[in-house]
């Protein structure tokens, strides 16, 4: 059942309405629209998450009439600090009022083409306007002019619908999903939030329209998609995804993991359902976005090195390699920024088998040290990945690997405590070893440099100056180097 039935028991009368309503904003809005004569109404989001008891910042004010006139008064009425920002080629306007958004817009009816998810808009009723609303929770209207203060207008029952926790289109869906096939995406988007279930006809009518999410920008369907991960149990979405067969349009590399093959009669688990574990493990530990991209992507490498191997089974070798590799072209094609959150999400894709075989070997003190160097400052969401990828249902085999993990945790927290390993910088620069070896800018710079760097995270030498001169004093002997300069 929906998170929010125990909330929807009972349907608040048109007084407890109105103590929803009690901002002074809405009754600078109510005065307003009754002196310029405006039939006016908030609408959507805003009175959907009154009766889900869900906090919104975003307003958003229909009326019959000019929008942009309206929000224009309500500005004057405001003072100097609200800012007023006019749309006029949607006729539209936005009030900013301390943190409060108010979108102010004239009742419209729309018409579609088939190759774009513009509308042709012409001036309409308040019946018009809840017609081309995506969905029924989201075309509940409460009246703000005065002598209707707080009537609720809920002409395709959303409000039942909310009650039952279905998502389901005000008309034909047919007609709503091919006129803005975006409305797949904010339908499964909703569903995952608030943990609703999509009508059949609904559901059936995104199979239908599938392919019409082709006309949609990247840009918007990342944007639901990311509203979607960030949800409590952000896998609802992504199966509703490929159970529509959208995911396989928009995002095939995470469709190619579904499925099990079997050789020989042994089968690997099905790397699709194990990734939406992890991805909700994640979610349970940490609200970082990126974090849980990372669990996404994680075994996205697997597809291309899957094997079978007689003597051990189904391997995939390097998957994590593999994935980083693949983690810049997915982002470009998905849409996802392409800076240090992608660079970020690479690292954990590249890094994460390295705490998992830790915790099944003996934990040397220079693995440990080589880990906390290449993780740097996400050690800890690296770890928490690591612990979320745990989704074996062999409970003994779970206890194991948490067992083994708080040994890795331990050890890094004392190497880290005695080496200071994070983000180490050398004690001797590759300047310094160009001026000791008389050397250019050269690749046996970085071979010299390297081999500090490994003497250092193998607990050869210690981090300092000198024990490093004297491991390049040492070095130098070994390969024959002149040492032309001190350091």
């Amino acid at each position: 059942m929906h998170d929010f039935t125990t909330q929807l028991r009972m349907k608040l009368n048109k007084s407890e309405l109105i103590e929803y309503l009690n901002d002074d904003i809405f009754k600078i809005i109510m005065e307003e629209a009754d002196r310029l004569n405006l039939e006016c109404y908030v609408i959507g989001g805003y009175v959907r998450d009154i009766f889900l008891k869900r906090k919104s910042k975003d307003i958003d004010i229909v009326t019959v009439g000019s929008g942009i006139a309206l929000a224009t008064a309500v500005t004057e009425r405001l003072g100097k600090k609200s800012h007023l920002s006019v749309f006029k080629n949607f006729g539209t306007a936005q009030v900013r009022f301390k943190d409060v958004d108010v979108e102010f817009v004239g009742a419209r009816r729309e018409s579609y083409t088939h190759d774009s998810r513009k509308p042709i808009v012409e001036d309409g009723t308040l019946s018009d306007d809840q017609n081309r609303r995506d969905f029924t929770i989201n075309a509940l209207a409460l009246c703000l002019n005065r002598d209707r203060f707080g009537e609720l207008v809920d002409p395709f029952d959303g409000l039942k619908d909310m009650k039952e926790g279905i998502i389901r289109t005000p008309l034909d869906p047919d007609i709503t999903f091919s006129d803005d096939p975006l409305r797949m995406m904010r339908g499964i988007r909703f569903a995952t939030q608030l943990g609703f279930t999509i009508e059949e006809e609904t559901f059936k009518a995104i199979e239908r329209n599938k392919e019409r999410i082709r006309i949609i920008s990247g840009e918007r369907i990342i944007d639901e998609i990311n509203k979607m991960m960030k949800s409590c149990h952000p896998s609802v979405g992504f199966i509703l995804l490929e159970k529509t067969g959208l995911l396989e349009i928009i995002f095939p590399e995470l469709q190619a993991l579904k499925g099990v093959e079997s050789k020989e009669g042994r089968g690997h688990k099905d790397n699709f359902y194990h990734t939406l574990a992890v991805l909700d493990n994640v979610a349970e530990a940490s609200d970082n976005l990126w974090l849980r991209w990372s669990a996404v992507m994680h075994d996205i490498g697997k597809p291309a090195t899957k094997r079978y191997d007689k003597k051990i089974g189904w391997t995939f070798h390097n998957h994590n390699f593999i994935g980083e590799k693949m983690t810049p072209g997915v982002f470009r094609r998905l849409k996802l920024p392409l800076d240090s959150k992608m660079k970020y999400v690479q690292k954990m894709v590249g890094l994460h088998m390295r705490p998992i075989v830790l915790a099944e070997e003996e934990v040397t003190d220079s693995a440990i040290r080589r880990l906390l160097f290449d993780a740097g400052d996400d050690i800890e969401d690296l770890m928490t990945l690591c612990e979320a990828d745990i989704t074996s249902k062999n409970k003994e085999k779970i206890k194991r690997f948490i067992s083994n993990f708080k040994v890795v945790r331990q050890k890094l927290h004392e190497i880290e405590e005695k080496d200071r390993i994070r983000n180490m910088q050398p004690v001797v620069s590759g300047e310094d070893i160009m001026k000791m070896f008389n050397l250019p800018p050269s690749r046996e710079v970085g071979e010299i440099k390297a081999a500090l760097k490994d003497a250092v995270l193998d607990g050869v030498i210690s981090n300092n100056k000198e024990e490093a001169v004297d491991f390049l004093k040492k070095y130098a002997a070994e390969k024959n180097l002149t040492i032309y300069n001190e350091v």
